[in-house]
């Protein structure tokens, strides 16, 4: 996904989402919050994606204001627009709408010179789907170590 650079992973939405389709999205940022994004202080944990007059923005993603930026500091969870094209964002929004899914930010990463931001169309996970996932890791994670011990 990434090269080089910066990764930075909503880990919470694949515990918390079922991740249906994921998208490449650009940002529109400051020059202060992309100093920001490189040293990697970003927080996605709460974030979400809301679609608004026709334009796609990420709500509630946390940017720490860069040290040395002084006045030009952003507000660090202001609304902050997706770049997509329309006809993307009007599929988007119907799905939303009809099927009840929600959009949510799965990562931020440099592409080149660039930050992008991989958003998931998602569906909330139920209690015992998320069990299954943890029974599944387990019996993974069995399998390895009883493997780890056979080795001669």
């Amino acid at each position: 996904m990434s090269n080089g650079g910066i990764s930075i992973q909503n880990r919470q939405a694949r515990h918390e989402y079922i991740v249906l389709e994921a998208f490449e999205c650009g940002i529109a940022l400051a020059g202060t919050e992309v100093k920001s994004i490189r040293a990697g202080a970003v927080n996605l944990k709460e974030a979400y994606c809301a679609i608004d007059g026709g334009e796609l923005f990420v709500k509630q993603m946390h940017i720490s204001p860069y040290e040395k930026g002084g006045v030009f500091n952003k507000d660090p969870v202001r609304p902050r627009r997706l770049l997509m094209h329309k006809n993307e964002i009007r599929r988007l929004y119907g799905q939303v709408k009809q099927k009840g899914l929600t959009l949510i930010p799965l990562s931020v990463y440099s592409k080149g010179r660039l930050i992008k931001v991989s958003v998931g169309l998602c569906r909330g996970k139920k209690l015992h789907d998320k069990r299954e996932d943890a029974a599944k890791r387990d019996s993974v994670r069995e399998m390895q170590k009883a493997m780890k011990e056979n080795r001669p």
